[in-house]
């Protein structure tokens, strides 16, 4: 049978008999990543040097019927529009008397940095590891920086499971 022996403190590599390959098992931050080495580097790799950054507001996401009454020049009021409805993300003491519906109890980090539209797989990633701890998302882009909303209760867990992928948190 195969035995798992730790090699190095971020490696663990899988042996049968009397040889060993490039594939195994690989341990980063609590996580176990199947495949070979390179899996590994490239996994290590796009979490390594992303910060996040929690915003010590409460959020509401709310349906509106307008935006007068809404002042878009505070921070962190996000607005969306289509065919069928217009939304707002803000700042829980801003929310307008008209809405339509809201809930309440959201809490948000921001992707630290001005992320370039060539960047590849950075809130994909971080969007994975939450929903494989069942920690649900609410995503707002802006042209230069990425928003992730978590809901009240599980915004510690959504933080620390990051920070256990290797994302570093600022605080």
């Amino acid at each position: 049978p195969a035995a798992r022996q730790a090699v190095g403190s971020t490696r663990l590599k899988s042996c049968e008999a009397s040889h060993c390959n490039r594939t195994g098992v690989y341990f980063m931050k609590n996580q176990y990543i199947e495949g070979d080495e390179s899996t590994f580097v490239q996994q290590q790799e796009k979490s390594a040097g992303v910060t996040l950054e929690p915003l010590e507001i409460p959020f509401s996401v709310c349906k509106v019927t307008d935006y007068n009454g809404i002042d878009i020049d505070q921070p962190f009021v996000f607005s969306g529009r289509t065919d069928q409805e217009k939304s707002l993300v803000c700042p829980t003491d801003l929310v307008p008397d008209h809405t339509l519906a809201r809930d309440d109890e959201w809490r948000a980090f921001r992707i630290c940095g001005e992320l370039d539209f060539s960047l590849i797989g950075i809130l994909a990633k971080i969007s994975t590891i939450l929903a494989e701890n069942e920690i649900g998302i609410f995503a707002i882009s802006t042209y230069n920086t990425d928003y992730i909303l978590t809901k009240e209760k599980n915004f510690d867990k959504a933080l620390q499971v990051l920070a256990d992928a290797g994302y570093e948190i600022r605080h």
